[in-house]
């Protein structure tokens, strides 16, 4: 029984010891815990192909952070290597079975407790994973494949609620399933926090924040957002080294992560790609990609910070609407 280091010992020691190839079963997942998988695939040289296969969607349905946040990564980040599907036949799967192979046979099988999600696979929780036996493990997964729909499929609404964040993490009974991002009202009882997109002068820094990548040799569209200290040293964001998926108030969805310095990570950035921020932030004000940007800019757009809006510690809402 595995019931520490769940994470290197269970998703990455089999790759080392040649496995290619993952099947999950989960009753939840999240797409920040797929993008930080893939993310640690990549730096140890390995190719794996994962085949994710989401239980409770059924009965739960599934937040649109991480709906659209597995979509980003089947379509765009990690398309060849990952796949992600949802069960929307009743009864709702709780299982969770981590099925490794080579060359299409198996070679290693765990299941128990921890979910496919970065939570239960930190010290943060306390889970147990067990190495089993193969038999009848795959047929399982293929039973469970056949009533799944991918994330991606044009008919996946319509056998698979999609809740917006507030209402998937604080719905209440009397609360109906709201498909879309809907505006989060500035009173809402959800935690969240202002991050100014100007220095401590009161200025845009002009090789940093959002104009990190102006300079030669860098991608002039390369961005982060700088934390104030007091943000930083809280616990609203995750340290370093964890993935984060952040939707926004016009639909966008990023995977970030807090990067620079100490553990604490004083910035937020999208580790993929350094300048989908900023690509994203020079549309939202109107500039071609490239560009400057300036505080006039930002006074002219009618904000110069944003909301950020947080669910749990992998699924995020950022507002950066203006009151016109």
């Amino acid at each position: 029984m595995i019931h520490d280091s769940l994470f290197s010992q269970v998703l990455i020691d089999p790759i080392i010891n040649g496995a290619s190839e993952l099947l999950v079963v989960s009753g939840y997942a999240t797409s920040a815990m797929a993008f930080h998988h893939l993310e640690k695939i990549n730096e140890i040289g390995a190719e794996v192909n994962i085949r994710l296969l989401v239980g409770m969607c059924s009965s739960d349905g599934i937040s649109i952070s991480n709906h659209r946040g597995f979509q980003k990564i089947m379509n765009e980040s990690y398309s060849d290597h990952f796949s992600c599907s949802y069960i929307y036949d009743p009864p709702p799967v709780h299982s969770k079975l981590y099925i490794w192979r080579r060359d299409e046979a198996i070679v290693e099988v765990f299941a128990g407790s921890a979910n496919y999600t970065q939570n239960a696979f930190s010290n943060r929780q306390r889970e147990i994973l067990a190495s089993i036996a193969h038999e009848n493990t795959l047929e399982y997964f293929n039973s469970l494949e056949q009533q799944s729909i991918f994330c991606n499929h044009a008919d996946t609404d319509g056998l698979v609620t999609i809740y917006n964040d507030k209402h998937y993490y604080r719905r209440h009974e009397h609360e109906d399933p709201a498909f879309g991002i809907e505006e989060i009202p500035s009173n809402t009882d959800v935690e969240n926090i202002r991050v100014s997109l100007l220095s401590r002068t009161g200025d845009v820094q002009r090789r940093g924040g959002l104009n990190w990548g102006q300079r030669e040799g860098r991608d002039p569209n390369q961005a982060y957002l700088q934390l104030s200290p007091d943000v930083y040293r809280s616990d609203f964001f995750p340290l370093r080294g964890t993935h984060f998926t952040v939707v926004t108030d016009d639909s966008k969805t990023f995977i970030c992560t807090r990067a620079q310095k100490d553990e604490e990570g004083h910035a937020i950035e999208t580790p993929h790609n350094n300048a989908l921020l900023g690509e994203y932030f020079r549309n939202r004000l109107g500039l071609p990609n490239g560009a400057f940007v300036s505080k006039e800019n930002l006074e002219k757009y009618g904000r110069t910070d944003v909301t950020f809006y947080k669910f749990d510690s992998e699924n995020y809402y950022m507002d950066f609407s203006t009151s016109e």
